[in-house]
């Protein structure tokens, strides 16, 4: 009993992280930042709390899209994981609105966004000083829930580290429902560059950033891999003995698939991870995708 208590008295005196949007990625956080924060882990879903008390989180039920739930948030925590997505529709991220509306001052932040910020870039190799350019209204959310973040990082005297996010996978987390159905790629000479970061890589950038993200600074959370994404679909079809998707032109692709995926196919980028490394000293597990899928399929 009194080693117990002991425990508890030292999880009492740590500090306080609050992870917001506590999904797949935010789950696998949880066993990397616990034993040095007390974590508290906000959810909608009041049969989740359960779930994240066993994951060594203690679990806050509020919803960002109503703030009169929110109350219970204010002053909690300093340091904050941020990885909730902006509401599905409309031109402005109120989640972050209501949630910058509660938060302390001189707070610490990680906020999860996504590389869908820049729009198409034509295959260009670019860094994080490149111009935002959003191209679809899921991306002019983000773009409007960082500029939010951002001047309340600079009201309350906060530091704000922001990641921008490509395609996340993992083993629950690659397209082999895509191939069953035999979805169809576009041919190699219309295809777009993709970047991608496997969820335990990226939880781990996000725990590297809680300490070490410069005030303000963005930084590509994105792996070494420079694949065009058919090239993607192709290796994860090869690994999982899977049929290659058919390859077609642009022109016949948009009539075959959803206007959703479509945006995806439309933008091409590919983007440097340097700051990743120098600045936050962060060393990926999975390099490359290729890296991942062997120790997916193991012995494909």
């Amino acid at each position: 009993m009194k080693n117990k208590e002991n425990l508890n008295d030292r999880k009492l005196g740590q500090p306080r992280l609050l992870v917001l949007g506590c999904g797949d990625v935010g789950m696998r956080l949880l066993p990397l930042v616990r034993d040095r924060f007390r974590v508290f882990a906000v959810t909608s879903q009041p049969e989740r709390r359960e779930e994240l008390r066993a994951a060594g989180a203690i679990p806050v039920v509020a919803d960002l899209d109503r703030p009169d739930t929110l109350a219970r948030l204010a002053r909690l925590a300093r340091h904050i994981v941020h990885l909730a997505p902006p509401q599905p529709e409309g031109a402005l991220d109120r989640r972050s609105r209501n949630l910058t509306a509660i938060l302390p001052d001189h707070a610490n932040m990680v906020y999860v966004s996504t590389t869908g910020v820049y729009g198409d870039c034509g295959g260009v190799l670019v860094d994080e000083t490149r111009a935002v350019n959003p191209q679809n209204a899921r991306a002019k959310r983000r773009v409007d829930a960082e500029g939010v973040l951002r001047k309340w990082a600079r009201r309350t005297g906060s530091r704000l580290a922001i990641l921008r996010v490509p395609g996340i996978y993992a083993a629950g987390r690659l397209p082999v429902e895509r191939l069953q159905k035999g979805t169809p790629a576009l041919r190699p000479e219309d295809d777009v560059y993709t970047n991608h970061i496997h969820a335990d890589d990226l939880a781990r950038i996000i725990a590297f950033a809680l300490f070490r993200g410069q005030p303000g600074r963005v930084y590509h959370a994105v792996d070494d891999s420079d694949m065009k994404m058919g090239d993607y679909f192709d290796a994860v079809a090869d690994r999982a003995g899977l049929p290659k998707p058919p390859r077609l032109p642009r022109a016949e692709l948009s009539a075959a698939v959803s206007p959703v995926l479509l945006s995806f196919m439309s933008e091409s980028r590919r983007l440097a991870n340097d700051r990743l490394r120098t600045e936050l000293g962060v060393r990926l597990q999975f390099p490359r995708v290729q890296d991942a899928l062997e120790k997916i399929f193991p012995g494909a």
